[in-house]
């Protein structure tokens, strides 16, 4: 593939059709503070491993999409301060003028199905922005997903989006969720968001079944969400979640934040208000998702 690096570890893996999870890089630059972002990331890699997986952590480096780091660039993607992040729709600016940059999940995700990997988790997609009827702002996660053959493990969408609004554009969109071991849709910091999925899975056995089922129907490509709640013991405490978030919403449309820059105030606000609460909610899914993936694939 033009301008991009597989580490041999994730080539000879996918050569001998050994199972790999895809990680985004997102997390690591712009979703934890330093210096615990690093020792996630290599926790997250050590939890694919245990789950018998090789991992593949996907970022944009000097203008090179790199699928699988080692220690030195998981290092940088953690402490430079000049890692951009980027979205599916910034990777050819970035190619074509040598960025370095970390992975979102339309990045991830398109990347990884591109190298033949079948399985990525993340913590929270993106979705449909509250006020969707005034702001017309959606993730471009949705779109991606919609036209990527990709199993997707996360903890259901961001909690500050409009999760009702969302389940309906990925209906739209063709895109189907299996929720594991739940008939609820989880709420990213929360177990349950409340609202209801169709489908349910036990296993990752289960969920391989799934897929290739998928794939033997054949026909347009999409996602398949696979929705891993957070334990109840280690959510966000729904009350809590709830209070700060009104006080969020409230102080933004205050101070007039909109667009892209609505996600980011709102979920640094929770971290702040709760304490960093919510990022060890974030952090509890994220491992979640990490073991499901991994065995997932294995079972592939």
């Amino acid at each position: 593939m033009l301008l991009t690096d597989v580490s041999e570890e994730v080539q000879e893996a996918l050569a001998a059709h050994r199972p790999v999870v895809a990680l985004e890089s997102t997390i690591i630059a712009h979703g934890l503070p330093r210096p615990r972002n690093l020792a996630v990331a290599a926790e997250l890699e050590g939890l694919v491993r245990s789950g018998g997986a090789v991992p593949a952590t996907i970022a944009v480096l000097d203008g090179r999409v790199h699928i699988g780091l080692d220690k030195g660039q998981l290092e940088r993607v953690a402490r430079d301060d000049d890692v951009r992040k980027l979205g599916h729709r910034d990777l050819a600016p970035a190619l074509a003028t040598g960025a370095s940059g970390a992975t979102t999940v339309s990045a991830t995700a398109f990347l990884a199905s591109r190298a033949g990997i079948r399985v990525f988790a993340t913590g929270g997609l993106g979705g449909v922005h509250r006020e969707w009827t005034h702001s017309q702002d959606e993730s471009a996660d949705l779109r991606v997903l919609a036209g990527t053959g990709i199993t997707v493990v996360c903890a259901g969408v961001k909690s500050v989006l409009d999760v009702p609004a969302t389940l309906q554009r990925l209906e739209t969109l063709g895109v189907a969720i299996v929720g594991f071991r739940t008939d609820r849709f989880p709420g990213f910091y929360l177990t349950s968001s409340g609202a209801p999925v169709d489908w349910t899975v036990d296993s990752p056995e289960q969920v391989a079944e799934v897929i290739h089922a998928r794939e033997a129907l054949g026909g347009p490509e999409s996602a398949l969400i696979v929705a891993n709640p957070v334990a109840e013991s280690e959510q966000l405490d729904p009350a809590l979640h709830d209070r700060v978030l009104g006080e969020a919403l409230d102080e933004c449309a205050e101070r007039g934040i909109t667009g892209q820059s609505v996600t980011p105030f709102l979920l640094d606000f929770l971290a702040r208000r709760t304490n960093g609460a919510s990022l060890e909610a974030n952090v509890s899914a994220i491992r979640g998702n990490v073991r499901l993936a991994a065995l997932v694939a294995a079972a592939l």
